[in-house]
């Protein structure tokens, strides 16, 4: 059955009513609609009381969150540039050998997730930031650590020793400068005298947590999809000139763990900050807006043979890193470190596949599409 074009309503997660926006033009479209925005219209929302801001402190009204998020793009924008990724290149190049060294030394057979996917993001988060060598395992597990929600007292610790840190290297990079994120950040404070050391570290820490349970999800499904179309992996192996594509299609395409498709739709969600008139329906203001992103990116009319995972496809405007004023800053980053890690791990590993049946291999509930809890591998 063909998907379905336009925008309905349904029942989210609680049972509320909510509009599902489908179809790849119009999810394109009203993603980068500044009327529908991650704060609600509401004061007294949930949403509004609890989501952290940008720059600290509860998540504004939606015209204040859009002059945060126009101000944040603004300062990060330089420091996220294609240009500072293609300098980064040779060290992220490092990192993911280095992780690679790992996995032989480990297996076989050894757990992919853990030894490569999951720290690779943290570690290359690191190197953007500009912590030094001799404290990122501290750094990483504390960004491990703030995220134990199950765990308040762990989660708590944590997050105040990241914060300590990151106040601390803040500091020290004054007087030190570097070429890295914070160093830019304390460079536009002297022209922004509104951009504390506070917002500096707000910042910072937003880059840690927005940037790695996706890149995580995205390695990991990248793998599965990879070592289960064979076909694929070897065109990969015969030319590596199609790591880019390879890396957009797996941006695209769903993971092949079949359990994770059953709540894939409508996975990203706004709010209406006024009436918004789509399709001859009218979303009033506080309704909420949900995006079935992934039946986008597998729209018959945009992408021929949407369910082909297909990495020789010249052009994929898949939009799984969003649109518009949200659209992901640090894309450009993740294509860089995908790109070689992919080409590079068949490389090392020619005859690397599955260590167990893809039905043992379990997805993490409530994280990223895409994110697994253990992926062994042998070769």
């Amino acid at each position: 059955m063909a998907p379905m074009h336009g925008i309905q309503q349904v029942a989210d997660t609680q049972g509320r009513l909510a509009w599902l926006v489908s179809g790849h033009e119009r999810v394109r479209e009203l993603l980068a609609d500044s009327r529908l925005s991650r704060s609600h219209p509401n004061p007294g929302h949930p949403v509004r009381l609890t989501q952290p801001g940008l720059f600290g402190g509860p998540i504004p009204d939606p015209e204040g969150e859009l002059a945060d998020l126009q101000r944040m793009r603004k300062l990060l924008t330089p420091a996220l540039s294609p240009r500072r990724m293609e300098h980064l290149r040779p060290r992220v190049q490092v990192i993911v050998d280095e992780l690679l060294d790992e996995l032989h030394h480990s297996g076989p057979p050894a757990d992919f997730h853990a030894i490569v996917a999951f720290p690779l993001p943290a570690l290359v988060v690191c190197e953007l930031l500009g912590v030094p060598a001799h404290d990122r395992a501290d750094f990483c597990r504390w960004q491990v650590e703030a995220k134990q929600v199950s765990k308040p007292a762990v989660a708590r610790g944590g997050l105040q020793s990241l914060w300590r840190y990151l106040g601390t290297l803040i500091e020290r990079k004054r007087w030190v400068p570097g070429e890295d994120v914070i160093a830019d950040l304390l460079r536009a404070a002297e022209i922004d005298p509104a951009l504390t050391d506070d917002g500096i570290a707000h910042l910072a820490a937003g880059i840690v947590f927005a940037g790695h349970a996706p890149a995580v999800a995205i390695i990991d499904r990248g793998m599965l999809l990879l070592l289960t179309h064979h076909d694929q992996r070897e065109a990969l192996q015969r030319d590596s000139a199609l790591a880019s594509s390879a890396v957009e299609e797996i941006f695209r395409f769903a993971s092949p763990i079949e359990r994770q498709r059953a709540a894939r739709r409508g996975g990203l969600t706004r709010y209406a900050s006024v009436d918004v008139e789509v399709d001859g329906v009218t979303i009033r203001a506080g309704d909420t807006v949900m995006f079935a992103v992934q039946e986008a990116n597998e729209d018959e009319t945009v992408f021929p043979h949407p369910k082909r995972f297909d990495i020789t496809r010249e052009r994929i405007p898949h939009l799984s890193l969003s649109h518009g004023a949200h659209f992901c800053l640090g894309a450009h980053l993740a294509r860089v470190k995908l790109q070689y890690l992919f080409v590079r791990l068949f490389e090392r590993f020619p005859t690397l596949r599955l260590a167990v049946p893809i039905e043992d291999i379990q997805p993490i509930r409530e994280a990223v599409a895409g994110a697994v809890s253990r992926l062994p591998v042998t070769w």
